[in-house]
Order: C-alpha cells, then structure tokens, then sequence
C-alpha cells in the first residue's frame, strides 16, 4: 500500500484547490484536488503533508488538523493510504505549482468542481466541518468508475 498524504488550505470561507493541467500522463488530468503527494521513507505522514505543502504552493503550513483517513483501493493497481488534513495556520507566498494551477475556491462552490467521485463522499463530510476524523475506503474499477464508498471504523493519525 502506498503512503500518501493530502491537505487543504483554507483562509476566508476559501480552499486552495489544485487543478491538475501540466503534467503528462497524469492520471488526475482535468481534476480539481488538494495538495500532496507520496510520503517520503522515513517521512511521517505529517511531515509528508508539510512538505508537499510547502512544494506545491509556497506556503509553510505553522498548524495541520487531521481530518481523517482514506483507503483508495483500484482493479489491478496498488491501493493507497491517504492522511488527509486541512489547515487554516499558515504563512509565506504562494508560487506557481508545476502539477497544475492553483485556485482559491469559494467552499460553496467546491463539490461543483471537476472532483474524483470518491474525494466528493470525503469533501462533503470536510465541508460540514464536523471535527470527527472520518475513515472511508473508496473502491475504483480500472477506469476509474467509483464502485463503493465503504465507511471503515475510525483510526488515529
């Protein structure tokens, strides 16, 4: 299972979405996602957030909240383990991402944004701004077709 970790900035009733438009064969291609990416060995997930933070956008994220876990699980790929945060504590300038354009999205308008139907179960439950860490596991065939979101028992960061 592959170590990933996600987090969402968030300042003034905004989120800093990525939209995935320059890189070549990319499977989020035309999608709209947070920052992140692989955990380093010997990164904890954590540190990985903070670090594909700090890449991405520029920004040195002072504070994280862990809002939860996400297991993504394809036909005949390898599965995923995402640590995802959001943090509304951060400083610095933001820069260009060579992944793709980032964009300040109203939260009103996020879940009308071109998203992976899996990150639209997670988001929905970040966007009603229950605390509670969540831990879902979210099955796709091959072509991407979301089969299940399977609601899994709580884990800690």
């Amino acid at each position: 299972m592959i170590p990933m970790s996600l987090c969402y900035l968030q300042r003034d009733g905004r989120w800093l979405m990525l939209l995935r438009n320059r890189k070549e064969n990319d499977i989020n291609a035309g999608k709209w996602i947070g920052t992140g990416g692989k955990i380093e060995p010997g990164e904890t997930p954590r540190q990985g957030a903070l670090r594909e933070i700090r890449e991405e956008t520029g920004f040195i994220a002072d504070t994280l909240d862990f809002r939860g876990i996400l297991y993504f699980i394809y036909g005949t790929k390898d599965a995923e383990k995402m640590w995802v945060y959001s943090s509304q504590d951060f400083h610095g300038t933001q820069t260009d991402c060579n992944e793709g354009t980032l964009a300040w999205i109203p939260e009103t308008e996020i879940l009308a944004l071109e998203l992976w139907p899996g990150d639209r179960a997670f988001l929905k439950k970040m966007l009603t701004g229950d605390p509670r860490p969540f831990c879902l596991e979210l099955n796709y065939d091959d072509d991407g077709n979301l089969i299940s979101v399977i609601e899994r028992e709580e884990e800690n960061e």
